[in-house]
C-alpha cells in the first residue's frame, strides 16, 4: 500500500474537458432519466450550457444535487425481497462521474491487490481466478461472507472521515456530503438520507472501495489470503482455526472501525470440496458453473420472451440472443466447467421455441423443427457455442456432468 499526502486543489481541476469525458462515461452507461424526468438525450441537446453551468455551480460551491428517484428491482429469480436503487439526474449523474475521475487516482494506489470491484483493468473473473489459484495452492477452507445491508448502512460519518484523511479541499468534501445527504424520492413523497450511500449512483462504487479498504488492509496485515469485489467477499485458509480467526478479525473491524455487520444467515465457514458462490458461480473441487440462482435467473428471462401462446415473431430471436450472449460472455470462462449444462440450456429453449411455434408440446417435434432449423434459418445463438468458440486451451467449459447434477425444473413452468 502506497502513502500519500493530503490533496488540497481538486476544485482547480474541474476543467470543461473533465465535464465533456464525464458526460461521454454516462451516456455510454445510458439509463433512465431521474426525478426532473430529464433523459441522457434531451440534456445532450444544450450539452455546452448545461456543462458550463454545472461547472460554475462546482467551482463556486453553489451545487445542490436534487434527490434520487427509487425504484426497487428484485433480489433473484422469483424473490420477493428487492433491492432499492436510487437514480440520480442527468447534471447529478455527471457531477458525480467528475467527483470520481478527482478521487480515484488519490485512493487507487492505497487500494490492496486482493480488490477487484470497479477498479481499472480488473474484473470479477480476475478475482475468481485469483481464488482458484489460491485453492490450488492448498487453501481449502472458506470463510463466505455476507455484509449485512452494506450499501444501505453505510454510516456517512465513516465516508467523510475516511476521503478527508486524504482529502483536504473543503469544496469537494461538501459536495460528497451532499450527494450523501440529497434523499430519495419514493412515491412522490421525500425521503432524507442520513446513512448508506445509494446503489445507483455513480460514485457509490467508489466510496464502497474507499470504505472496505479498512478491512482490506487489516487482513492483509493479518496475514490472510482474501478476494473481494464491491461488498462480495472470501477470505481463504489452510485449517479451521486460521478461518475461524479470520471470522473474528472481520466481525472486529467490521464493528469497531466502519460500525457495520456480518449477515449471521449468509455468513458461513465452508470448504472448497463442498463447494460455495461467488460472484455468479458455484466454486466447488468438482465443478466451477453457474450458481443455481443465475441460472434461474436466466431461465426466467428466456421464459418471458418464450411464451407459448404468443406470436413466434422475428424479433423473439433478436431478444433471445441478446440474453443468450450477455450470459454466455459472463458465463462461458476458461475456469468454467459446465458446457453440459450449456448443452441442456439450448436444448431446452429449442424446446421452448417449438413448442411457442407450433402451440403445443410434443417430442415429436423435435424431427420437424430441426437444431439446424434454429442455428442456420433463424440465426439463434446457443449458449454452447460460446464455449466453443473460447475452446483455446483443453476443453474449455466442460465437465462430464455429475450424477444428482442440477436439474432444469419443469420447461412449462
Amino acid at each position: 500500500m502506497v502513502k500519500s499526502r493530503k490533496e488540497h486543489s481538486l476544485t482547480g481541476r474541474i476543467t470543461i474537458e473533465l465535464r465533456r469525458a464525464a458526460f461521454k462515461k454516462i451516456k455510454r452507461n445510458r439509463g433512465a432519466a431521474g426525478v426532473d424526468k430529464i433523459s441522457v438525450g434531451r440534456f445532450e441537446n444544450h450539452l455546452e450550457q448545461n456543462l458550463l453551468a454545472l461547472m460554475k455551480d462546482l467551482k463556486s460551491g453553489q451545487f445542490r444535487p436534487e434527490p434520487l428517484r427509487r425504484v426497487h428491482i428484485p433480489k433473484g429469480p422469483r424473490s420477493k425481497k428487492t433491492r432499492p436503487l436510487g437514480i440520480p439526474v442527468v447534471r447529478d449523474r455527471v457531477a458525480q462521474e467528475v467527483l470520481r475521475r478527482l478521487l480515484e487516482p488519490i485512493f487507487e494506489p492505497l487500494f490492496q491487490e486482493a480488490s477487484f470491484g470497479f477498479r481499472p483493468k480488473r474484473n470479477c473473473h480476475m478475482a475468481i481466478e485469483s481464488v482458484l489459484r489460491l485453492h490450488e495452492a492448498g487453501y481449502w477452507l472458506v470463510l463466505d461472507a455476507d455484509i449485512e445491508g452494506f450499501f444501505d448502512n453505510i454510516p456517512h460519518s465513516v465516508v467523510r472521515r475516511l476521503v478527508a484523511d486524504q482529502v483536504a479541499d473543503g469544496h469537494i468534501l461538501r459536495l460528497l456530503q451532499r450527494f450523501l445527504n440529497a434523499g430519495v424520492m419514493e412515491d412522490g413523497v421525500f425521503k432524507p438520507t442520513s446513512i448508506g450511500t445509494p446503489q445507483g449512483g455513480v460514485v457509490s462504487p467508489l466510496l464502497a472501495n474507499i470504505v472496505l479498504n479498512q478491512l482490506d488492509g487489516a487482513l492483509y496485515r493479518a496475514g490472510f489470503q482474501f478476494a473481494r469485489y464491491a461488498d462480495d467477499f472470501v477470505v481463504l485458509a489452510r485449517t479451521q482455526r486460521q478461518a475461524q480467526e479470520a471470522l473474528e478479525l472481520v466481525q472486529q473491524v467490521l464493528a469497531t472501525q466502519l460500525q457495520l455487520r456480518l449477515s449471521p444467515e449468509k455468513t458461513r465457514i465452508t470448504t472448497y470440496g463442498k463447494g460455495y458462490e461467488f460472484l455468479g458461480f458455484f466454486l466447488s473441487s468438482r465443478s466451477r458453473r453457474l450458481r443455481d440462482k443465475s441460472q434461474q435467473k436466466f431461465m426466467d428471462k428466456v421464459r418471458e420472451l418464450t411464451i407459448r401462446h404468443h406470436n413466434f415473431e422475428e424479433d423473439v430471436i433478436l431478444k433471445l440472443n441478446r440474453v443468450i450472449r450477455g450470459t454466455a460472455q459472463y458465463f462461458a470462462t476458461e475456469f468454467a466447467t459446465h458446457r453440459w449444462l450449456f448443452q441442456k440450456l439450448d436444448s431446452w429453449i429449442r424446446m421452448r421455441l417449438r413448442s411457442m411455434k407450433l402451440k403445443r408440446k410434443n417430442y415429436n417435434d423435435n424431427r420437424k423443427l430441426r437444431v439446424g432449423f434454429f442455428s442456420r434459418k433463424l440465426g439463434l445463438l446457443t449458449l454452447e457455442g460460446f464455449c466453443l468458440s473460447r475452446n483455446t486451451v483443453g476443453q474449455v467449459c466442460y465437465v462430464v456432468p455429475r450424477r444428482g447434477a442440477t436439474s432444469l425444473g419443469s420447461p412449462s413452468e
